[in-house]
């Protein structure tokens, strides 16, 4: 159960305001059919997520010990600083998709948009901390659409409405934390 909250509690705070919700207003507000658009991001994010959890856990069978955690530590604390530092909101160029229809258009944008992104690196992380892929990746898709679901749905309004630097900044510092706790396992080892 910690692998499953954890997740979708670490992914939810880093997606609030990622240049993935970015791309769910921009979708919303390009097609009607909203609920093609939550299914295209969870179709994305499922298949995108389960591949980061496997190379998450495949690297947590090869780096063991003193070398896992401090690799664990470090890099919760360089997602946690990355955080602070917001995405662009870049028009995607979705003319060569469009033609796809809306929810296939959804899955590749959104697939391409978090290759290397905060949250697949998130994913991978918390894969290999727990050495779990089922509870991750169910954790990192439900952060995922409660992040975006809400965005698809409300769009500019809720834009609006979301302290977006105070929800990066608490999300950076429960990044920090991850990372100081996991460290300091090894001083009380």
């Amino acid at each position: 159960m910690d692998a499953l909250f954890s997740s979708i509690g670490a992914v939810f705070l880093a997606e609030i305001g990622d240049k993935t919700q970015l791309l769910a207003l921009f979708l919303s507000l390009r097609f009607a059919q909203k609920h093609m658009i939550v299914l295209g991001i969870f179709l994305s994010c499922l298949i995108n997520h389960l591949v980061s959890a496997y190379l998450g856990v495949w690297l947590a069978q090869w780096l063991h010990g003193p070398t896992l955690t401090w690799i664990l530590g470090i890099s919760f604390i360089l997602i946690g600083l990355w955080l602070l530092k917001p995405d662009k909101a870049e028009r995607p160029d979705d003319s060569q998709f469009h033609k796809y229809g809306v929810l296939l258009t959804t899955i590749i944008l959104f697939f391409l948009a978090e290759l290397g992104d905060k949250t697949q690196i998130a994913t991978v992380i918390l894969a290999a901390k727990f050495q779990v892929v089922t509870p991750v990746v169910l954790g990192t898709t439900i952060g995922m659409l409660l992040a975006n679901a809400p965005v698809v749905y409300l769009g500019g309004w809720l834009m609006g409405k979301l302290p977006f630097k105070t929800i990066r900044i608490v999300a950076c510092i429960l990044f920090l934390l991850l990372g100081v706790c996991t460290l300091s396992s090894l001083l009380f080892r």
